[in-house]
């Protein structure tokens, strides 16, 4: 079973959900999704909103170790993406020496602002923490209090880790950012980022790709016969 974890904001309810069918439309394994909503974990999750933070999973996505209870392997994806490729293809890349997996961007945005208004924090290792695959045991350092307590740089720059050499790296197709990257050919695609704004805002219909998500969203929906 490959487990994996999609954070959760009612403000992007059908983000959540157009992600959760492109991955098992694609899936050639068994997958269970967990979607990390604030209203199933609140005796869990506890520390209050930080005035920095975008999205109602900017922290609660460090509590996946906790919820797997620290055995085998889980995968975490912010919502705002759209997997144009087979899941189990990433899993496969599980590497038992690292404790975490992530696509090492240098990504440093121009803009002070995001979708809804939101801030457009800039630090080291920026979306490295947007998709990670965690190596569960070796993650032992994210216990219930630490999570709750620990500062947002501390917990996206990996600073619970030893040192950096435990961030085992992914190839960039599994978490292209939109409209930031070099564009590419579908085919070069595995799993692509809105992550200055999805097509489901208004003010971002027109982004790169926007296409494929609306394509994979009536696709969801078809609730017809004839669908094959």
């Amino acid at each position: 079973m490959i487990h994996v974890y999609i954070g959760y904001d009612s403000r992007e309810t059908i983000a959540f959900h157009v992600l959760s069918h492109s991955v098992h439309s694609r899936a050639s394994e068994p997958v269970s999704i967990t979607p990390l909503m604030l209203s199933e974990l609140k005796s869990i999750f506890t520390r209050e909103p930080h005035p920095l933070q975008s999205t109602d999973f900017s922290f609660s996505r460090f509590l996946v170790p906790y919820l797997s209870d620290y055995t085998g392997w889980s995968l975490f994806c912010d919502c705002d993406m759209l997997m144009l490729d087979d899941i189990a293809k990433l899993w496969s890349l599980r590497d038992d020496s690292c404790a975490v997996q992530v696509v090492k961007h240098e990504h440093k945005p121009k803009e002070d602002k995001k979708f809804l208004d939101q801030p457009q924090s800039k630090y080291e290792k920026k979306n490295w923490s947007s998709v990670i695959l965690f190596n569960n045991a070796r993650c032992t350092a994210l216990t219930k209090d630490y999570v709750n307590t620990a500062t947002g740089l501390e917990l996206h720059q990996f600073k619970w880790l030893e040192d950096d050499t435990l961030i085992g790296s992914l190839p960039g197709r599994w978490n292209h950012l939109v409209d930031y990257d070099p564009s590419l050919q579908e085919d070069e695609l595995s799993l692509i980022h809105f992550t200055e704004g999805g097509p489901y805002f208004d003010d971002y219909k027109d982004c790169g790709y926007a296409n494929l998500w609306f394509t994979e969203r009536d696709d969801m929906m078809h609730a017809g016969r004839d669908h094959i």
